[in-house]
């Protein structure tokens, strides 16, 4: 299981080598949860050439979504918001793509392996296959008809939140969707889940019990962590992209409150140099500039 992340900024992280095989070009990634048991990692990838590699099949559950640029897969052209599923075994077309594209990489169950061949794996479900979406060409659907497990205590539907569906694993649950928050959306009681949580957020921001969110921020939450009391930015909202490794079923708990309370002591109005900007931000990790690897500085 990865770590819990909870929260942090992308920037915060250092440059590794792509971990890409059979592939010709240069790319580099940065982890923003890793296991290092099994090789599964969420990861930012970002193509400094021109990038390619033949068709052929992955060792694990393979996404990408296209934070800009272009990615050809096969005959289809990917944009922003561009996203593709591949299970493991399954085949996945030649990919190219063009310098300077970003995406969200995410690889599930496995390792980086990668077998160059024309046809499936063995073991591959007769109902897995290669998944694309135009994200940004489609319709939000309200939560209440596109997420069904998704209510509050009194088991009416939560307004105000709206889903596109990437993925979703009819046998195990696993699913990858967009979510968006109105403007001002609030939600009060904490929750937890009997499944992993992972969000990257896209667009505005968004405030809750570990932090506020905004573009490029991210949390891997294990099961079982409490979160909650959410607010969106007023006027612009929040967008997500969220992924789960079942489906999402929220535990409230009621009538619950996070609170830290005290006085500072060597920081504050008086101390200039600790005043906070005007979005909360993590601390920066020493090592950035310092450990990476120069090359990508």
């Amino acid at each position: 299981m990865r770590p819990h992340v909870e929260i942090i900024d992308e920037v915060d992280y250092i440059w590794h080598r792509d971990e890409f095989v059979g592939a010709e070009g240069t790319a580099r990634q940065r982890h923003l949860a890793y296991d290092e048991e099994d090789g599964s990692v969420s990861a930012k990838i970002v193509f400094d050439t021109a990038w390619s590699r033949p068709g052929g099949v992955h060792h694990a559950e393979t996404e990408w979504f296209v934070l800009s640029g272009e990615v050809q897969i096969g005959e289809v052209l990917l944009t922003d918001g561009g996203y593709f599923q591949t299970p493991k075994g399954v085949w996945c077309p030649p990919i190219q793509v063009k310098p300077g594209t970003e995406i969200l990489f995410f690889r599930e169950y496995g390792d980086w392996g990668f077998d160059i061949t024309d046809t499936n794996g063995d073991h591959v479900r007769p109902d897995q296959q290669l998944t694309i979406h135009h994200s940004a060409q489609e319709e939000w659907v309200t939560v209440e008809l596109g997420s069904p497990m998704r209510f509050d205590l009194g088991g009416t539907p939560v307004p105000g939140l709206y889903i596109k569906m990437l993925h979703r694993d009819e046998a195990t649950g696993f699913y990858t969707r967009l979510i968006k928050a109105k403007g001002g959306w609030k939600e009060h009681p904490l929750a937890h889940h009997p499944v992993y949580e992972e969000a990257y957020c896209l667009e505005g921001g968004f405030e809750y019990n570990f932090g506020t969110m905004w573009p490029g921020t991210y949390f891997f939450r294990p099961p079982l962590i409490r979160h909650g009391d959410f607010t969106a930015a007023e006027g612009v909202g929040c967008t997500w992209i969220v992924r789960c490794d079942g489906d999402l079923v929220d535990w409230y708990t009621d009538d619950a409150s996070i609170e830290m309370h005290g006085n500072g002591t060597n920081w504050g109005p008086d101390l200039p140099q600790t005043l906070a900007p005007v979005l909360p931000s993590p601390v920066r990790s020493r090592s950035v500039g310092e450990m990476a690897d120069r090359s990508y500085q």
